[in-house]
């Protein structure tokens, strides 16, 4: 089980609701080495394989939307895995539904989206795949009462995400 410390929790939700998420992904990252692969991966539970991958999620489209999201490899590891139900779950539903209109997109050009591009090829996606940018525009203006929401579930339900000690 992962394990974090009382002291970090306590220290990071002082800070903010994206401090307290980063003590367990950050955690998740010292477990699995920082590289998701066959091996590491069933080092996590799927909760928190879900908070890892909102964080990755949130983390990527705030910087450069869907498009940086695939082109840095995470297509297949956000949109088929059931993360979209869990957050549902969380209490997140409008973010499921999000997600799963990418996929739909995502699934129809996912050869296109993936292949190796140069970086001007890389900014060219960017009109290319414009319908992207309704659900990142959605996306923005809901991240900060979606991460909240994500904050405020795992805080009632530490014992999911890691062990505290």
């Amino acid at each position: 089980m992962i394990e974090v410390t009382d002291e970090s929790l306590r220290r990071a939700a002082s800070e903010g609701m994206d401090a307290f998420i980063m003590v367990f992904t950050e955690a998740y990252g010292r477990a699995t080495g920082g590289t998701l692969t066959a091996e590491t991966m069933p080092l996590l539970t799927l909760p928190q394989h879900a908070l890892l991958a909102y964080v990755t999620l949130r983390d990527e489209l705030m910087e450069g939307g869907f498009c940086q999201l695939i082109q840095n490899g995470y297509g297949a590891y956000i949109f088929h895995n059931p993360f979209a139900r869990v957050w549902r779950d969380w209490g997140v539903g409008d973010l499921t539904k999000l997600v799963y209109a990418a996929r739909k997109i995502y699934d129809v050009h996912r050869a296109d989206l993936e292949r190796e591009r140069t970086d001007e090829e890389f900014m060219a996606m960017y009109e290319q795949y414009e319908a992207f940018d309704p659900l990142e525009d959605e996306f923005l203006e809901h991240e900060e009462e979606w991460t909240s929401l994500v904050a405020a579930y795992v805080d009632g339900h530490i014992e999911d995400f890691a062990q505290v000690v």
